[in-house]
């Protein structure tokens, strides 16, 4: 019994990882100087944020279609016997919807699951689906695992402005943020599907220090964990001072990521985050 797993492009993996792992990811798109775009192929992070600063419109974004999502299971079933698709939380985007009705044309060999998460928090769910497939479990037992790991991973990050996530409309209950003291940085989390308040600190150190605090104690809590950091276009310096911060710390690390376009046009320049899965669930 083989098993294909499918993603989208707000995983932020990039192709090689997909490849490692033998993923298919499909392109979300993104609407940009008049052009629609895919994620990922079309339009790369670094040329989002270099039209935003040179002021260009900010961005709308899009799910792929039905049938966009029916060629791709039809392809992967010509070699494997079930399709699992994870997929970004259904309460920031219409992905998991398309591919709901797309997985209709193919009975019980097509199942879609709501990863409740997003970029690397759908990236590492993804990642563990094809590690247990590999592993021999079944498309039933794969779920119900990263069913459980949901309800214990967390995303943690902070971002230079609430202004992207208020544009586009996913700033859930993180709207109390708004209109805070000067300098003062969010702390975002994805709870339950959406994007909500994890507090607020006074500069950028204290934002690094909040994640890298977070981490600590996630995995003395956990007895161990799956790391990865994330970062947009021009935050590596970020990741590598929560790295120092942290460079003490025993963990299974899964490494850095660019924020794609999609994420990005939401989270916009200057963010930041860990995403935390427990070892085992």
């Amino acid at each position: 019994m083989t098993i294909a797993i499918v993603t989208d492009s707000t995983s932020d993996l990039n192709p090689q990882l997909c490849e490692k792992y033998g993923l298919t990811s499909v392109p979300l798109y993104v609407l940009f100087d008049g052009k629609m775009h895919r994620d990922g192929i079309d339009l790369k992070p670094a040329d989002l944020f270099a039209g935003l600063k040179a002021g260009k419109k900010t961005p709308s974004t899009s799910q792929p279609s039905p049938a966009e999502f029916g060629e791709v299971y039809r392809k992967a079933l010509e070699s494997a016997d079930e399709v699992l698709s994870v997929h970004i939380s259904g309460q920031l985007s219409g992905t998991v919807g398309s591919a709901r009705l797309a997985a209709q044309e193919f009975g019980n060999r097509v199942t879609v699951l709501d990863s409740k998460s997003v970029s690397m928090g759908l990236g590492m769910r993804a990642i563990r689906a094809s590690e247990l497939a590999k592993a021999g479990k079944s498309v039933p037992e794969i779920v119900a695992e990263l069913e459980r790991v949901g309800t214990k991973a967390d995303i943690r990050f902070t971002v230079d402005t609430l202004d992207f996530l208020r544009i586009n409309g996913r700033i859930g209950g993180a709207q109390a943020l708004l209109g805070g003291l000067l300098n003062i940085k969010p702390i975002l989390v994805v709870k339950d599907g959406k994007v909500e308040s994890g507090g607020r600190v006074r500069g950028h150190k204290k934002a690094m220090q909040d994640i890298m605090d977070y981490v600590r104690k996630y995995v003395a809590q956990h007895g161990g964990a799956r790391v990865s950091f994330l970062c947009t276009v021009g935050g590596e310096d970020y990741i590598r001072e929560v790295r120092t911060g942290l460079s003490d710390l025993k963990f299974d690390d899964l490494g850095d990521h660019t924020i794609g376009a999609v994420v990005g046009t939401h989270a916009g320049p200057g963010t930041m985050g860990a995403t935390l899965e427990p070892l085992t669930a």
